[in-house]
């Protein structure tokens, strides 16, 4: 069973993110924010959940939560930040949009940007204190329910962007490098949504021209 709190009496938000490892789209993240006595056996880790069960504990999620948000990051940025800070950076967009101002926070892994309450909220300009949980989504129901929220979300915009790139699978691979990905990336050439600063054939004996390349 998940544990409810890391922190005693204290407002505290898990955050996940998802997409992290992906050829194309952006990376979501999520922070959420559940009542103290809060327990949900349901809750894990979302890789370890049918696609149909996560989107059932969204709906849950989203009803007995305090407060839960989704921050995004675009393939744009990921290519000028890197995918670590992007991570980091989605989770503080989730966090800002947090109706219920949290006093701390939990991470899923072992790294983060510390996190600066931004201008016109609550304590403007004041650094949260965190606390970094490997494997956090498989021990703090606040991580899971994050995990699930940002790998739902990214999955319907990934399922989406399917529609409009049938070529690259993405309905399937959500974007991650599968052998289908590639070759579809060998063959039709990169999206709009491809991360440029990404090994997206995976082998160094060929490169994708970008500046030459003109995008489907």
């Amino acid at each position: 069973m998940l544990l409810s709190h890391y922190y005693k009496e204290v407002v505290e938000a898990g955050c996940d993110e998802a997409g992290r490892g992906c050829l194309a789209g952006s990376v979501y993240a999520a922070a959420v924010i559940l009542p103290p006595d809060y327990d949900n056996p349901a809750l894990n880790d979302s890789k370890k959940l049918t696609d149909r069960r996560r989107h059932a504990l969204r709906e849950q999620i989203e009803r007995d939560a305090l407060a839960w948000a989704v921050g995004i990051v675009t393939p744009d940025e990921i290519d000028r930040i890197n995918i670590l800070h992007a991570s980091f950076l989605a989770m503080h967009r989730a966090i800002d949009q947090l109706k219920l101002r949290p006093e701390a926070l939990i991470i899923d892994g072992n790294r983060f940007d510390s996190y600066r309450v931004g201008d016109g909220l609550p304590d403007e300009g004041r650094v949260l204190p965190y606390t970094c949980i490997v494997k956090g989504d498989a021990k703090y129901q606040s991580i899971a329910a994050a995990s699930i929220l940002a790998k739902t979300y990214r999955d319907d915009y990934m399922d989406a962007l399917a529609l409009q790139y049938p070529a690259y699978d993405w309905q399937s691979n959500k974007g991650y490098p599968t052998r289908k990905h590639r070759e579809a990336i060998r063959l039709h050439g990169i999206t709009p949504f491809h991360r440029r600063s990404y090994n997206l054939l995976g082998t160094d004996e060929l490169e994708i021209n970008f500046e030459e390349q003109d995008l489907p």
